[in-house]
Order: structure tokens, then C-alpha cells, then sequence
């Protein structure tokens, strides 16, 4: 997206400007990429000192999830995922009070605690569910809120003309319950509901979610898909994930979502560079060379 701004927490984003990337904390004992800090002695200390190290590395957000999103995870009930999640946001927010955080979560009772514990965007992967409760919950704290695409079955005609509408639809039910246009963003849903064909198409054509207007967060990070591509775990992937970073930038993402902070800065810069003419220096022999 060009043009317009948001501001998430303290921080200002200028759409169009560079590519911002989102740190991910997972809170959880599952994750598919293997980096949950449930396991950990002290999840909260553990959590601040990643976060600290992201943002050290150029982090511009961090995502706090406490519910594992992968094929045949163990389902977490709120009361958990809150007592998960929001020391995490309190103990981060604390620590690193002009960061901003989103909350990365399904439930409304959990963006609700998160958002109070000092969270300032909402992540969901149902964004384009009929049940209005999440958007409502976002609306009544005036926060900005990243509407996914996802569908339980992975059919479709036509994935890209079906995931454009889909979050349309989205964009006008947030709307509808209150939240300003400028407060919203999209993402496509790279691994949920679709297959590695539909993920890779979503992706090859993401520049017809511009039609939007509205900023982009691309997820690619580690997943499925990329190992299904090049036949690699998930701890292999992260080659994968900068071309899906670098591609993703080129077809209008706004923000990436990432496990591996410092090497998707290093993409993104070099892509913002050649795709929005970010840099700048002067012309030398050396530089013509």
C-alpha cells in the first residue's frame, strides 16, 4: 500500500515507505516451527529476552500467540491461552514500552485480556468469520485489527479471486461494527486453509490485493508449505522464507511476519531498495561499476 499511516502503540507506520517486520513470540508448547517458549523454565523472562533480541535484530512489532495455529494442534481454552499470554504482553510491554504488540488469537476474551495488558493490535486467523464478537472486541478498544483469510476446507474455484473477495467481505463486517478503515489490515492466510498449490498461487498473484487498499502482512515464515517445496524441516527453511520475503515485497506486502528477525531485515532493505526505491546514495565510479 502507498500512502496513509497508522499508528500501533507508540509507534507510527508510514504505508509505502518500507517493508515493517513482525517479530513472532510463541507462548506455547507446540509450535510447528519449534521455537514455543512454553518448555522454558521461566516462559515470561524468556519471552522479554527474545523480544529484546528481535527488536535488537529490527523488529518493528512483536506477535505474542499462546495457541498453537498448526494442523492438529491440541486446542486451548481461553482461561489457558489468557494465562499464557497476557503475563507475556505485560512483562514485554513493560520492558519495551514503544514496541508495539499484537496479540495473535482467535478468542475475543483473549484479545480482550491482551489488548488490557498492554497489546495494541489484534491478530486474527478467523478474520473473515461471520461471528462479529472479535471484531467488536477491537472496536470497543480502538484497536487495529489484521484480518486473515482461512476456510476450513481447502476448495476452491479460484484461490486468489476467492481470497480477495473473501477479505473484502471482511473489510466491510469490521466496518459495520465500528472500526475505521485505516485501523484494518489483510493478509492472505500463506498455510491456512490451503493447499501448497493455492499457497504458492496466493502468493505468485499477491499484488491483486492491492485492489484492497489496505496494507498488507504477509506470514510465510517457516511454513509447511516452503518444506513441502524444497523437502526440508522446519528448522531448514529459512532460505526459503527470505525468497518468499523478498517476493512477498515485490507483490505489495506491507509487514512480514517472521521467526528470524535479523536475516528478513536484511531482505527486506534489499528488496524495499529495488522495489520502492529506498535507497539512495550518491554515484560513484566504484558504485557504476
Amino acid at each position: 500500500m502507498t500512502g496513509g499511516e497508522l499508528r500501533i502503540g507508540r509507534a507510527v507506520f508510514g504505508w509505502g515507505t518500507r517493508t515493517f517486520i513482525m517479530g513472532i513470540l510463541n507462548v506455547t508448547p507446540d509450535s510447528f516451527s519449534g521455537d514455543g517458549l512454553l518448555l522454558t523454565d521461566d516462559p515470561v523472562a524468556a519471552a522479554v529476552e527474545r523480544a529484546r533480541a528481535m527488536v535488537a535484530e529490527g523488529a518493528d512489532l512483536l506477535d505474542i500467540g499462546g495457541e498453537s495455529t498448526r494442523p492438529g494442534h491440541e486446542p486451548v481454552g481461553a482461561e489457558e491461552e489468557i494465562r499464557r499470554v497476557a503475563p507475556v504482553v505485560r512483562a514485554v510491554h513493560d520492558a519495551l514500552p514503544d514496541v508495539p504488540l499484537s496479540v495473535d488469537t482467535t478468542k475475543p476474551a483473549v484479545a480482550a485480556a491482551a489488548l488490557g495488558a498492554g497489546a495494541s493490535l489484534v491478530n486474527d486467523v478467523w478474520g473473515v468469520s461471520d461471528d462479529p464478537a472479535m471484531l467488536e472486541v477491537a472496536a470497543g478498544h480502538g484497536a487495529p485489527i489484521v484480518l486473515m483469510h482461512n476456510r476450513k476446507e481447502a476448495r476452491y474455484d479460484d484461490v486468489v479471486a476467492e481470497v480477495v473477495a473473501g477479505l473484502a467481505t471482511a473489510l466491510e463486517q469490521a466496518m459495520a461494527a465500528g472500526i475505521h478503515r485505516e485501523r484494518l489490515l489483510v493478509d492472505p492466510g500463506f498455510g491456512f486453509g490451503k493447499t501448497a498449490g493455492h499457497n504458492l498461487a496466493v502468493l505468485r498473484h499477491l499484488a491483486r490485493l492491492r485492489e484492497l487498499d489496505r496494507p498488507i502482512v504477509l506470514g510465510t515464515s517457516r511454513k509447511s508449505t516452503l518444506g513441502r517445496v524444497l523437502d526440508l524441516p522446519a528448522g531448514e527453511r529459512l532460505e526459503a522464507t527470505l525468497a518468499t520475503t523478498a517476493l512477498g515485497i515485490a507483490g505489495g506486502a506491507d509487514i512480514v511476519r517472521v521467526h528470524d528477525v535479523r536475516a528478513n531485515v536484511r531482505a527486506a532493505r534489499m528488496s524495499d531498495a529495488v522495489v520502492r526505491g529506498s535507497w539512495r546514495a550518491a554515484t560513484t565510479s566504484e558504485d557504476a561499476q
